[in-house]
């Protein structure tokens, strides 16, 4: 089997069952795409204490400059209920012109196109004008500790460094070619525990319900809106995603009651300028009730949750145009230019160069019978081609 027929490419990748934290067999899937193309490919082991080992993968194809990185994931989230399916999820079965099967589009399916790419590039042209490499993890779909974070800095530290990145992840709503992302909103997440007095429900004077407090504290972070939007993002949002008072008995007023929240914020604000806001509106609304008429303010506190996402916006024009121009000359759309949606390990590689984000339309991720159309895996893997050219040319020029 050729390395040049994606088709070909995401049903080997499919059919390795690599859900998180499993290899499942895919990196090694992989590495026998990679290597017959001139790439060395080398697999890294990343651990935590209390965490699952991942291994991860990094090939490079060059030794030289400009240096474009490939990233993405091999690992999928769980099929589900695998009778639901109309087709066996890592069958890779194809019926109608759609393949079907877990990672179909997110992402197996953009690495099996951009390897495609890659491997047309080198039998029409020979090697690029300087490197390609893929950084691939088996973490993104789990806790993303032990993936692109830790393989990117045991890359550097080995020397290694890009001048840009593309990311494969699902990006188009409907089509192939409605959206390149260009950036993430940040991402914080925490949550609130109001403290009462506990006590019977027939004699509240002899207690402090917190379910009364604690609703005014929510109602505090949804309104007013923390910003309208800037141009190149969406206001920011904040969510409660989660009520929980753990109370079985329904003539017993709890001691404690909490909710949970997350909020997806621009470039308005960092994750420490959201965080301080958050808590200003949380010490206005405790101050100005009380559990009950002539009794002291609310007593709250917040937990933030560890690793908050950051927002970042990629300015780095040449990047967007080379990919931009690719999708329209191939497809015959003008991509929008997005920072919505949620986090992905982009969030990871902007601290070490320019990132975007292009890949399938993803519909069906995570969905019983995921699939990908096959005239979208050639589409995509056309426009990975053409990018490929017009950056390198465009590199090589600036």
């Amino acid at each position: 089997m050729s390395a040049s027929d994606p088709v070909g490419n995401l049903q080997s990748l499919i059919r390795c069952p690599s859900v998180t934290p499993a290899e499942g067999g895919a990196l090694s899937a992989l590495e026998a795409m990679l290597k017959p193309l001139g790439f060395r490919v080398e697999r890294m082991v990343a651990s935590e204490p209390g965490m699952p080992d991942i291994e991860n993968l990094y090939a490079r194809l060059g030794t030289e400059g400009p240096h474009l990185m490939f990233a993405g994931h091999t690992d999928v989230v769980p099929p589900g209920d695998e009778a639901a399916w109309s087709h066996p999820p890592f069958a890779a079965d194809i019926e109608a012109g759609e393949m079907f099967g877990r990672g179909a589009v997110d992402m197996k399916g953009g690495i099996a196109c951009f390897v495609a790419a890659v491997a047309r590039h080198v039998e029409k042209h020979g090697p690029p004008k300087g490197s390609i490499s893929f950084l691939i993890t088996g973490d993104e779909e789990g806790p993303a500790i032990n993936g692109t974070e830790k393989l990117l800095a045991w890359a550097a530290g080995r020397g290694e460094r890009w001048d840009a990145c593309l990311v494969g992840e699902p990006t188009n709503p409907d089509l192939l070619g409605d959206m390149i992302k260009i950036g993430r909103r940040g991402s914080v997440s925490g949550k609130v525990t109001a403290f009462g007095v506990q006590g019977h429900a027939a004699y509240p004077h002899l207690a402090d319900n917190p379910v009364r407090g604690l609703l005014p504290l929510a109602a505090a972070l949804m309104d007013p809106p923390f910003d309208g939007g800037t141009p190149e993002f969406p206001a920011s949002n904040l969510e409660v995603t989660s009520i929980d008072v753990g109370n079985p008995a329904t003539n017993v007023i709890p001691a404690k009651a909490a909710f949970a929240f997350n909020i997806r914020f621009n470039d308005t604000w960092t994750a420490d300028t959201v965080k301080a806001e958050i808590v200003r509106r949380l010490d206005e609304a405790a101050a100005a009730g009380a559990l009950r008429p002539d009794r002291d303010p609310v007593r709250y506190e917040v937990l933030w949750a560890e690793r908050p996402s950051h927002v970042f916006l990629t300015r780095n024009n040449g990047l967007i145009a080379s990919l931009a121009a690719a999708v329209e000359e191939v497809t015959g759309r003008s991509p929008a230019l997005s920072t919505t949606g949620g986090t992905s390990d982009a969030r990871f590689i902007k601290d070490y160069c320019s990132v975007v984000e292009f890949g399938l339309v993803g519909q069906t991720m995570h969905m019983v019978d995921e699939r990908v159309a096959l005239a979208d895996l050639e589409t995509l893997t056309q426009i990975y081609g053409t990018f490929l050219s017009r950056w390198f040319d465009n590199a090589l020029l600036s």
